[in-house]
């Protein structure tokens, strides 16, 4: 379930599992959204093809922001079937833009280290950049997403 925004238009601290149906209906409120919505739902047919099992999902797009730019996830490599995954997912050259231009979004292995901080992905994304506070991610469970 995805809880209500605080303040400060973020999700409240921890990682918060959410149906497809829950995502479209929190998320899904704008036209630029449901266009980001559109993109996320190709990637996770393609990650879920390839074993995966989870997608934690991040950025703006999980906030109160009207129009976010884009998304940003990160997904469980455990799995996972490389020989399978599209090489999309692993495309990490030029700030990601076969990324953000297939998906509207960014990608990243959950457990990669994040390049500043040396913090894996999921840990990172449950930290407020700006103020270095804990904030919430949604957790999509892809063994019971019918896409």
């Amino acid at each position: 379930m995805i809880p209500a925004f605080d303040s400060l238009g973020r999700l409240p601290p921890g990682i918060h599992t959410a149906s497809w149906k829950q995502i479209e209906a929190a998320f899904g409120f704008t036209g630029r959204r449901k266009q980001l919505l559109q993109g996320l739902r190709e990637a996770l047919v393609l990650l879920k093809t390839a074993g995966c099992r989870l997608v934690y999902l991040d950025g703006s797009f999980v906030t109160s922001k009207p129009a976010p730019g884009d998304f940003d996830a990160c997904w469980a490599v455990d799995g996972v079937v490389v020989d399978e995954l599209d090489p999309v997912f692993l495309d990490f050259s030029h700030g990601r833009a076969r990324q953000k231009e297939r998906f509207g979004g960014e990608f990243f292995p959950a457990d990669l280290p994040e390049g500043e901080t040396g913090r894996t992905f999921l840990e990172f994304f449950q930290t407020d950049k700006e103020t270095g506070d804990a904030k919430g991610i949604v957790v999509i469970d892809l063994t019971r997403w019918r896409p």
